[in-house]
């Protein structure tokens, strides 16, 4: 069951990082075509990029410990003994999950207190689409809500594979102790 998690976490973490990425590319791909064949680019162009790469990097940060691929400085590590190595990898994995929960946490209330703000290069265009297309919800996008929601999901994708990465380790050490 735990690698059945593992094999569906992996998979959702790369698809929306990819995802994430490839929005960007054609946006800016497109704006730039825009701007050199049309002489005028989109608006929110610059803007919109740069709230979708942080969903992006959330989506690879999470897949990075989930396939424990990320950024570990070993200076420490490499001296220890194998069973305090695993301890303190166990210990990593535990403060990961509570960071993840603060970050969630954290995330929420920034939008509860700054998430009615205008995203100052999409609140135009946002609002313009609610009109034209008679969807009033559209326009929250042109609000900082949706994009400081990348931190509420960072943090949840962290809690996830932070908790994964510590029950396969546990796993581990009890297999190994036979």
């Amino acid at each position: 069951m735990l690698d059945r998690i593992n094999r569906i976490l992996t998979l959702l973490f790369a698809t929306g990082a990819a995802l994430s990425m490839a929005a960007v590319f054609l946006v800016i791909l497109t704006n730039s075509l825009r701007r050199y064949f049309l002489g005028r680019s989109w608006p929110w162009g610059e803007e919109l990029p740069v709230f979708l790469a942080i969903y992006g990097v959330m989506f690879g940060i999470a897949l990075a410990y989930l396939q424990d691929r990320h950024i570990r400085f070993t200076i420490l590590t490499d001296w220890l003994t194998e069973r305090r190595r695993d301890v303190t990898y166990l210990v990593v994995d535990v403060s990961t999950v509570i960071m993840g929960a603060m970050l969630a946490r954290s995330g929420l209330m920034l939008i509860d207190s700054r998430g009615g703000r205008e995203a100052s290069g999409i609140v135009t265009t946002a609002r313009g689409l609610a009109r034209d297309l008679d969807m009033p919800w559209i326009a929250q996008f042109g609000t900082l809500g949706p994009w400081q929601f990348a931190l509420v999901l960072g943090g949840a994708l962290m809690v996830l594979a932070a908790g994964t990465r510590l029950a396969l380790r546990v796993r581990a050490l009890l297999d190994a102790r036979g």
